[in-house]
């Protein structure tokens, strides 16, 4: 071999064939894609009308909850009403603020529907749906925690229970609670899909 020989390597060249068969797979791994986006969207946005119904529900009855008893004396008359436990009061604010935020949430549900790539939206309701998750977690379990306390008393402090006397009142807020802890759930389940969704992206 003289020293002014290069030596040349051969690189075989992608054919025009191969190139054009891995395009309709991309193309049908991007389309797979969209459509489970899509699905996914689509699941987010009935979970959030069914969100709506039980938040309005659980704000609705607890808001309504008032019972007078038919005893009463010239001085007193026994009556158990919502806003006479500051938590019931900050429950039915609560709920209100909830079901709020599910139909502002509603628009950018449909956009995931409509641009299942589109990373923004679905960020934003991870965001925001983890946040009021929280808040919602909050109002159920102070509202719980006192309907427990008026089904059962505490004998330790003295506490009677009340529902004995004020079932209609005691039915009604106990409606109320376990309407909110749907909507926690729905809630969960919504964080969980927008996750599995932007892992995907």
């Amino acid at each position: 071999m003289k020293s002014g020989d290069h030596a040349a390597i051969d690189v075989p060249a992608e054919s025009s064939a191969a190139v054009k068969g891995k395009a309709p797979l991309i193309a049908s791994q991007r389309e797979e894609k969209r459509g489970l986006n899509r699905g996914f969207g689509i699941a987010d946005f009935l979970l959030r009308l069914g969100a709506i119904i039980s938040t309005i529900a659980a704000a609705a009855t607890m808001g309504t909850s008032d019972e007078t008893l038919p005893l009463f004396t010239q001085f007193f008359q026994f009556e158990a009403s919502f806003d006479d436990l500051p938590t019931f009061l900050y429950f039915v604010i609560a709920m209100a603020l909830v079901g709020g935020y599910l139909l502002l949430s509603l628009p950018f549900s449909i956009v995931t529907i409509v641009r299942p790539i589109a990373v923004a939206p679905r960020l934003l309701l991870f965001i925001l749906d983890t946040v009021t998750l929280t808040f919602a977690t909050a109002a159920s379990g102070a509202a719980a925690a006192i309907v427990y306390l008026a089904e059962t008393g505490n004998p330790n402090t003295n506490w009677l229970a009340i529902c004995d006397q004020f079932e209609d009142f005691c039915t009604k807020v106990s409606g109320a609670v376990v309407a909110s802890f749907v909507t926690v759930v729905v809630f969960v389940v919504l964080v969980i899909l927008s996750g599995f969704a932007l892992k995907r992206q």
